[in-house]
Parts: structure tokens; sequence; C-alpha cells
């Protein structure tokens, strides 16, 4: 198995960060804008980018403001069953962000190219809990 892993320092509060990963308008500001959202441990999260991609996330795992899973039910093959962790650690000044999206069957092109995504995306986290402004797909 083979995961990809990311680690971010983001100059915001943990309650931010938390908040734009479990909450409608926090993803929607940060990876698509359009997005269903679950509350608590075995919701099932929606995300959608235009017509030509869907997925649905079962909330596995939330620990206020430290830590956030998802496991993948439905979507392109290579992501079922594979899990998306996001862990969120206060500094001083800081937190830290370490996202794993873990268990791929293989490294193919597709892992290489969400690995890319991630990146862009979990760039746009930062830009949009630092400033307020994140650059989500939007369908144009």
């Amino acid at each position: 198995m083979s995961d990809i892993k990311h680690y971010l320092i983001i100059k915001s509060t943990p309650e931010k960060i938390y908040k734009a990963l479990t909450t409608k308008e926090g993803i929607a500001c940060w990876w698509t804008v359009e997005t269903e959202i679950g509350n608590k441990v075995g919701d099932k999260n929606e995300f959608n980018f235009g017509k030509t991609y869907h997925n649905i996330m079962k909330i596995v795992d939330l620990k206020i403001n430290n830590r956030v899973e998802w496991l993948c039910e439905i979507g392109d093959k290579e992501w079922v069953g594979t899990k998306l962790i996001f862990e969120i650690k206060k500094q001083k000044t800081y937190c830290v962000l370490r996202f794993s999206h873990k268990n791929w069957k293989e490294v193919t092109d597709f892992f290489a190219s969400c690995n890319y995504h991630w990146g862009y995306y979990l760039r746009s986290l930062k830009l949009y809990c630092e400033s307020g402004r994140g650059t989500p797909y939007t369908g144009e």
C-alpha cells in the first residue's frame, strides 16, 4: 500500500482549520463548492467536481480541533477504500497540518496526479485559513 503525505505550516488557529475541514462553508472555500457535509462519526460527506467527478466519504474520526478522518466509499476506483486524514497540531504562533491519503493499492499515474492536486488544494486550505480566500473548484 502507498500513501500521499503533505506537511503544511498554517498561520491560523486549530479552530479555524478544523472548521474549514468539517463544515460545508469551510470545504466550499478551499476544495469544492459542490458539497454536503455530515457533522458526526458515521455520517457521509459528498464532494462533487462538476459532472465528471463525485465521491462519498464516511466520517471515521473527529477529534475537535485536532483530527479529521474520512474513508472513501464511492468515487474513482483507485480512491475507494482509501483514507484521508488531517491532523492539526498547535504550535506557538502557527499550526502544523499533516495530511495523509492512505492505503492506495499501487502507485499509478492517477496517484501522481492526485498527489499534485492535493498539494494545490492544501495550499488553497492554507490560503483560506490565513487570509479568508482559498481557490476551490468552482466548475469553471
